[in-house]
């Protein structure tokens, strides 16, 4: 479940990046989700050549664990928002004190 909950967003955020010029730096969290994507991908592909069974999980761990994987992404994204400050707010917030 998780790899279709980061799919998903990742498939989301790309369209949003091609509609929306507006959003800042939102191609980072596009990268993001989309190399989490593929990581998560190659890893249930090992898991089901290695030991068989199921390849997508239905469970509420596994989903839970797609939401936190977004989440961590979303954090990331935002972290590299506050350094580098495409809009210059920071530094004007920064001036007034």
């Amino acid at each position: 479940m998780w790899l279709i909950i980061v799919s998903l967003t990742a498939a989301i955020v790309a369209a949003l990046w091609y509609i929306r010029e507006d959003i800042p730096k939102l191609s980072y969290l596009g990268l993001i989700l989309w190399g989490t994507t593929i990581m998560i991908f190659v890893d249930h592909i090992m898991g089901y050549l290695s030991e068989g069974g199921e390849f997508i999980e239905m469970t509420p761990d596994a989903t839970l664990l797609g939401i936190v994987l977004v989440i961590t992404a979303i954090i990331l994204w935002e972290i590299i928002l506050l350094l580098e400050d495409p809009k210059g707010k920071i530094k004007v917030l920064l001036r007034k004190n």
